[in-house]
């Protein structure tokens, strides 16, 4: 039923083609699906938008994935050498996934989120996206909920498209701040005097540290989460006094007891035990994005579209709009149960078949005319763009 009746297959053409007639940025257009019992297929691709609805509706995948823009298309991949197969461009994505957050998340684990921790989308949305716009000076950016867990950013500006690896590479080192796995305790280490972009980060991060890590997380209610808060500070000494404040006055307000860490760690610094900026750093340690590195570095990696189905939960993965993602709620969003249900109720109520597309009878409509409203801004700038090279190339 989504397939057939509710999937956006028009706008989303035009999304990954920049043009309403069919490019190379389509055609050559690697698509992945999976079908059910794990059935993978890669490599498929598509003269146009009507060849993939039809291919989409015929094989009802549970996951669809996107991939690179390749020399060759990729139907045809068996008949050229390896070398003549080579990925050319892409959109720059990135993918934060909440379970990149479970040491430091304490209402849930793996696959579930709750609105309590799904602050951390939030503040990762806010960060990346600032950073990507301030920094690198990217406009055409869309956030897209994955569907159950997480999140992806695409940067559909053509300068991102044509990123090579190592670009990609030094653009998500740039963003990258948190280093080492489970075995290290202090994973940010960040020099006394900011970079202007992670002054802005921290700002973010600031506004949201006490609801979320506070608050939400409870992190220092009990002292099995505030141990591993405290095994940061890099003076035992500091630590056993704010330890034995903190262990002496358990059922004081958290704002209270991040007072006291503040107060000895800065006590500590000036008499120079130590010259660090910690009490900013666990800030940014158990806030600050944390991103999955390799889906950004490798042009040819895939990731899940937009507007599929997640097989799981069965929500669908629509775009999130950044000035009002604090208020997305991923456990409302429309899903195979209820978009069926919304259906059906509205054409028991509107009997008279009136041509009305599908979509707009449910609550998928705000977000596919969000994506609509993306996609004609974005085959706007493609336009204009070319035109300006139009008019540059007259000149001479």
């Amino acid at each position: 039923m989504f397939y057939n009746r509710l999937f956006p297959f028009k706008t989303y053409f035009q999304w990954l083609n920049y043009d309403t007639t069919p490019t190379r940025s389509f055609t050559h257009r690697e698509f992945s699906f999976t079908l059910l019992n794990d059935i993978y297929i890669r490599f498929k691709s598509f003269p146009n938008a009507d060849e993939l609805k039809k291919e989409i509706e015929r094989i009802q995948p549970v996951k669809i994935d996107i991939g690179a823009i390749y020399a060759v298309r990729p139907n045809d991949k068996k008949t050229v050498s390896e070398k003549a197969f080579r990925p050319l461009e892409k959109e720059l994505v990135f993918d934060i996934d909440m379970t990149d957050y479970d040491e430091v998340r304490t209402c849930c684990s793996g696959g579930d989120v709750c609105m309590l921790c799904w602050e951390f989308m939030t503040v990762a949305i806010k960060v990346i996206d600032t950073a990507l716009r301030d920094d690198f000076g990217f406009e055409q950016i869309m956030w897209v909920y994955s569907g159950r867990r997480g999140v992806h950013c695409w940067v559909c500006d053509e300068s991102a498209r044509k990123l090579d690896n190592d670009s990609r590479k030094a653009i998500v080192s740039f963003l990258d701040i948190i280093k080492g796995g489970a075995q290290v305790d202090r994973k940010v280490k960040l020099p006394p005097i900011l970079h202007p972009s992670l002054k802005r980060s921290f700002d973010i991060v600031n506004a949201h540290f006490d609801t979320l890590i506070l608050s939400n997380m409870g992190i220092l209610d009990k002292s099995e989460t505030w141990n591993k808060l405290l095994a940061i500070i890099p003076d035992a000494e500091v630590r056993e006094k704010v330890e034995s404040q903190w262990t002496s006055h358990p059922n004081k307000p958290a704002a209270e007891k991040w007072g006291i860490l503040e107060k000895e760690v800065s006590k500590a610094e000036k008499k120079k035990k130590f010259k660090d900026e910690v009490a900013r750093d666990i800030k940014f340690q158990y806030c600050y994005p944390r991103l999955d590195v390799k889906v950004t570095t490798a042009i040819n990696h895939l990731l899940k579209s937009p507007f599929c189905v997640h097989p799981k939960t069965l929500r669908v993965c629509v775009p999130i709009k950044v000035d009002e993602c604090q208020n997305f709620n991923p456990l409302t969003v429309p899903n195979l149960t209820s978009l069926n249900q919304e259906l059906e109720d509205y054409n028991k109520q509107h009997p008279d078949p009136a041509r009305l597309a599908d979509y707009k009878k449910t609550s998928l409509k705000p977000y596919i005319e969000y994506f609509e409203k993306f996609v004609n801004g974005m085959i706007l700038d493609v336009t204009r763009s070319k035109r300006d090279e139009a008019e540059r190339s007259m000149e001479f």
